[in-house]
């Protein structure tokens, strides 16, 4: 009887862990933290992709997920089409590289591929990668907006705005990119008088420079300068006054879709 219990007890442990990796047991925030980077990802059968499911048409959801290993991105949703990257498991953050979900279909090879936006040059590329190289979806309700011509940004939840705050953009030599991206970690470790309290990453690159680490990604961080918000003022990176950046990091959560415009 006592061998049964601690059998039981063993198994029990065991689903829980497989359920905080599949980002059933955990927030996306708390999936995507800089402590996650330490994190040995499970082995294969940990994650159980199941059959194809329909994307929601909620007309404020939007869906993520994250590379679950190294695979190669295609034009089309055959692997003999031409490739157009390679996507790796971890970003130089040290957090699961994300993706955003357009859509889904079975190729002509019976597999299942999904059309996502790719945190890469050039800004606005999209292509098909093998749902099986994938994690879970996420969903999430929440869209930042990036005005930069009246330097300022919005919070949207469900069509509400939630949240809005004056910002510093890149300066005409080192512009802040338009287009559709996504937010993919929300990072303390870089927390700093020049950073701010937390910092966020997101799918937009620099095609010049930034003061992001790994270069050529824009992120959203504080400040130790907040007179010179709102402003041109930075190599491309969206930089908020350090009280506005904690209140929209309680706000908004990884995943969240970010239009600059």
């Amino acid at each position: 009887m006592k061998r049964r219990t601690r059998l039981i007890t063993a198994l029990a442990g065991a689903t829980l862990v497989g359920l905080l990796w599949a980002g059933l047991g955990a927030s996306p925030r708390n999936a995507q933290d800089a402590s996650f980077g330490a994190l040995r990802p499970l082995p294969a059968p940990a994650l159980k992709i199941g059959q194809p499911e329909a994307l929601s048409s909620g007309r404020h959801l939007s869906r993520w997920t994250v590379v679950r290993h190294a695979t190669v991105a295609h034009v089309r949703p055959s692997v003999g089409s031409p490739a157009v990257a390679e996507l790796a498991v971890w970003t130089a953050e040290g957090t699961r590289n994300l993706l955003t979900v357009l859509r889904s279909r079975t190729g002509a090879d019976g597999k299942v591929w999904v059309e996502a936006r790719l945190p890469a040059l050039p800004n606005g590329s999209v292509a098909w990668v093998r749902r099986d190289s994938l994690g879970p979806y996420q969903v999430v309700d929440t869209h930042l907006v990036v005005d930069r011509a009246r330097l300022r940004a919005t919070l949207y939840r469900a069509g509400r705005r939630v949240f809005t705050a004056p910002v510093g953009i890149g300066t005409a030599a080192w512009p802040t990119p338009a287009g559709e991206f996504a937010v993919r970690s929300e990072l303390t470790r870089y927390a700093s008088p020049f950073y701010g309290p937390v910092a966020f990453g997101t799918t937009a690159r620099s095609a010049v420079l930034t003061d992001w680490p790994g270069g050529g990604v824009v992120g959203i961080h504080g400040t130790n300068e907040p007179y010179l918000i709102p402003g041109r003022v930075s190599h491309g990176c969206i930089r908020m006054r350090n009280e506005d950046l904690l209140r929209l990091s309680r706000l908004m959560p990884v995943g969240t879709p970010v239009t600059i415009r």
